[in-house]
């Protein structure tokens, strides 16, 4: 039976990232009942920011992609996505020469160092027609076999761990060709001039305005089970304990996570092996730092040639002058050690990382250091490498995962992270659904906590 004192919705989401906000917009768009359960004191898990030294300092991830399903979402709850687009988006420096691909496409980028590049490009269009390489051949091994030009290993390597957090020869070529070939990139994104978590408070504000709860510093704390449904989830925040009947759960925190709940031995030993085994989390290094005068006059996202270790880079102050205090041009540096998916010495990558910026640009010896965030294990810059996911469905035939690690193949970013909530969001509809006619169920209750 039901526990009277229990508070009933028709959905609770565990973790307030891009997918488990996406989802939940969509389902209170949908007229849906929707409690969402952030651990952190913060929203946007690997996607959100902090306040140093007077500087909005993003965590993790920057880009936000116009179009497609996460502006989508916000559309639904009528919700502006306040981003600035830099133009250009995306530039490469390489050997001090900045390369607007824009103008001149894969070819003209990679025709400067290889006479393969037409050889190169035809097996980009042989992707979009479909003829993909096995699922074992990396993107290092599948280069191998065109060019041996150190400068275009670079390229490759640089966009691998710019996107998916991982070094060329441990993405598989499959993932990489269908993400730019098939998939197309993404072209068309924006910074935020609040910082990426001004986009998630805007949200969270849309789906409580629709009648949902967004709550922050509420962690779960266990799963309650009974023929094969999740039938209560354990809520403590504030030093209280809350007891939630859901008629559905979406997890963001990733299926191993979700995996060590209390309960959720529940969805079978084979399963659990697997969501611990399956995805591969890969690591990166995140440096936020401020200069005095502008390294680049880009305002874009910058993707290097040769390094040891840094893939990218972005002046953010360059379209959101807000994020910094008057007379400060600040950067975001990302680089991906080796190897990303595995352990490393974290002093000694941060290290090789500091060396690239160095070299690249001189003046950063006299930069302010904001901070230099490792993100491995617990807080992976990826759950999982794309190739490596593991499907939105559990054992249990109410709770479906989002986030990084259930992607779509070969997808990246915060947009593959919204596709997963779109489709979670979708799963929980259909199955609510077939609740409400087996048995006529009524609408949830809402929290009645300061949010």
């Amino acid at each position: 039976m039901s526990d009277t004192s229990a508070l009933h919705f028709d959905a609770l989401v565990i973790g307030a990232g891009a997918g488990g906000l996406t989802a939940a917009a969509r389902l209170v768009a949908a007229g849906k009942s929707v409690l969402v359960a952030e651990r952190l004191d913060r929203l946007g898990g690997r996607a959100s920011s902090e306040v140093i030294d007077g500087h909005i300092v993003n965590v993790g991830a920057i880009a936000i992609e116009r179009g497609g399903v996460f502006e989508e979402t916000f559309d639904l709850l009528g919700v502006p996505l306040d981003i600035r687009e830099p133009n250009p988006a995306t530039v490469f420096l390489i050997d001090g020469k900045v390369i607007n691909v824009a103008k001149g496409g894969w070819g003209m980028l990679l025709g400067t160092f290889t006479k393969q590049a037409a050889k190169i490009g035809a097996k980009f269009s042989d992707a979009r027609a479909g003829d993909l390489p096995e699922a074992k051949l990396t993107t290092k091994q599948w280069l191998e076999q065109y060019t041996s030009n150190a400068t275009v290993h670079a390229i490759f390597r640089n966009l691998c761990a710019a996107i998916f957090a991982v070094n060329a020869d441990e993405l598989p070529a499959r993932a990489f060709l269908t993400y730019f070939a098939v998939k197309g990139a993404f072209k068309r994104f924006g910074f935020c001039p609040r910082g990426t978590v001004g986009l998630w408070n805007d949200l969270a504000e849309g789906i409580r305005s629709r009648g949902g709860d967004v709550l922050t510093g509420a962690a779960v704390t266990g799963l309650e089970v009974r023929s094969g449904r999740v039938v209560a989830v354990t809520i403590e925040r504030a030093g209280s304990t809350v007891r939630v009947e859901p008629g559905v759960v979406i997890s963001n925190i990733g299926p191993a996570a979700t995996a060590r709940l209390p309960g959720a031995d529940a969805m079978g030993t084979a399963y659990i092996d697997q969501a611990k085994a399956q995805p591969k989390p890969a690591a990166n290094i995140v440096i936020n730092f401020a200069t005095r005068e502008r390294l680049l006059d880009v305002p874009g996202l910058v993707t290097f040639g040769k390094t040891r270790r840094l893939c990218n880079m972005g002046e953010l102050t360059a379209t959101c002058p807000e994020l910094a205090p008057a007379g400060w041009y600040q950067y975001v540096a990302y680089a991906v050690p080796r190897p990303a998916i595995g352990d490393f010495d974290d002093q000694s990558e941060i290290d090789a990382s500091l060396a690239d910026l160095r070299d690249l640009f001189p003046a950063v010896v006299d930069a302010k250091m904001l901070s230099v965030r490792v993100m491995k294990g617990e807080w992976p810059a990826q759950r999982s490498c794309a190739g490596f996911d593991l499907s939105q469905d559990t054992p249990l035939a109410n709770l479906w995962h989002v986030g990084d690690a259930v992607k779509d193949y070969g997808d990246g970013g915060t947009q593959a992270c919204a596709f997963t909530g779109r489709e979670a969001a979708n799963k929980a509809l259909a199955e609510l659904a077939a609740t409400e006619v087996a048995s006529g169920s009524v609408g949830g209750q809402r929290l009645a906590v300061k949010t």
